[in-house]
């Protein structure tokens, strides 16, 4: 759970803006899409908001640069996680992290909350496009050398869906995320759980 690193990154961005900050939930129903939407909707409150442009690359560089001191301070590791990683280690199964979060915070988060042992790690810069686009997936299962229809993309949000079903990918979808405040039984999976570990039996 990155939210409590971002939303702090988001509010003292909005700071600098002479700006109130936003509630933790509010940010949370902005987070999905990568780090210029993310900066998009805070700067606009709104979820299809586009900020103007100067206001854009300002608010973007803010957040990066508080980002840089937040990601990882206060993240949490959803309960069962590092059991359903064994888990899947001792049955064999190759893994990949696919994630919007761009490259630079992506390994450094992993590395400081003791998640950094994949075979893959595909962020949101790796690709030309990000998740719902199936490229990530696709780059994954490259790296992984398995064929889309092979693997299973086990993921939180509607992004993570659209993802994995325009790759090919099977779909397991754990109820510990945000999609952008909907609920996940909306989501086309071939599964619903509660956490990873569940997904992982």
């Amino acid at each position: 759970d990155t939210v409590p690193d971002l939303a702090a990154a988001v509010n003292a961005m909005l700071a600098d803006f002479g700006r109130a900050p936003l509630s933790t939930a509010r940010v949370a129903s902005y987070v999905g899409k990568g780090a210029d939407v993310l900066v998009h909707r805070s700067l606009t409150e709104s979820m299809d908001g586009r900020a103007h442009d100067a206001d854009f690359q300002r608010g973007k560089s803010s957040f990066y640069a508080h980002y840089r001191r937040e990601n990882g301070r206060q993240a949490i590791v959803f309960p069962g996680v590092r059991d359903a990683i064994a888990l899947m280690r001792e049955r064999g199964l190759a893994l990949a992290c696919v994630t919007n979060k761009p490259r630079e915070f992506t390994h450094e988060l992993l590395r400081r909350v003791g998640l950094d042992d994949f075979d893959a790690i595909v962020s949101g810069d790796d690709t030309t496009e990000k998740k719902p686009h199936p490229a990530p997936m696709l780059h994954a299962c490259a790296l992984l050398k398995l064929l889309p229809g092979e693997t299973a993309m086990v993921g939180d949000s509607e992004n993570d869906v659209l993802s994995a079903r325009a790759a090919g990918c099977r779909v397991i979808v754990v109820e510990t995320g945000y999609n952008e405040g909907r609920p996940v039984t909306e989501l086309d999976a071939d599964a619903i759980v509660p956490g990873l570990l569940d997904a992982a039996r």
